[in-house]
């Protein structure tokens, strides 16, 4: 999810199209959240690890 956010988030840069932009900054912000609880050992929706 962050890689996809960094991806959307540069294309609506170089595009200047706001929505890729703004959809770029929010997957971001939900992946960087994510990462967060998944690394401090909570479960992220019912489990712990994600294979």
């Amino acid at each position: 999810m962050l890689i996809l956010g960094l991806i959307l988030l540069v294309l609506g840069l170089v595009l200047k199209i706001s929505i890729l932009w703004t959809l770029g900054v929010i997957l971001l912000v939900v992946g960087a959240v994510l990462f967060l609880l998944g690394s401090t050992g909570r479960a992220v929706g019912g489990r712990k690890h994600w294979f």
